[in-house]
């Protein structure tokens, strides 16, 4: 398993209307983060301030100049959707995921507790 190089896949994938924040996250926005909480109507995220229709890409989300890597504006503040993914193997491979590498295929159990482990700062362990 290789630590994440930030290619931007999960973002880009999940940022088009796959992405859900908890009403706890909301009400966290709208209390200290109202420059997020512009983005939600309705309970969902990633909408449009001024149209009110559903972004296509996370507004937060930023291509570095000049590499093939992103990051996120509210790193700090993302959603638990974002903060605890990814969460299992198969995930990963559905995603073609850049963390998984050829030997996590054929040794799933171990990939997931290396997965587990690599992302214990982030979220609960997945259990798989």
């Amino acid at each position: 398993m290789k630590d994440c190089n930030q290619c931007g896949k999960c973002c880009t994938k999940y940022s088009d209307g796959g992405l859900s924040a908890s009403a706890e996250e909301i009400l966290s926005w709208d209390r200290y983060r109202p420059d997020i909480v512009r983005y939600v109507k309705d309970g969902e995220i990633w909408v449009d301030p001024e149209t009110g229709e559903p972004l296509t890409l996370c507004p937060w989300l930023r291509k570095e100049p000049n590499q093939p890597k992103y990051t996120c504006d509210i790193y700090e503040d993302r959603p638990d959707d974002c903060r605890y993914y990814p969460t299992r193997i198969e995930e990963m491979i559905r995603d073609e995921c850049e963390m998984i590498e050829v030997r996590d295929l054929g040794q799933p159990k171990r990939a997931q507790k290396a997965l587990d482990k690599l992302m214990s700062d982030s979220r609960p362990p997945c259990g798989g």
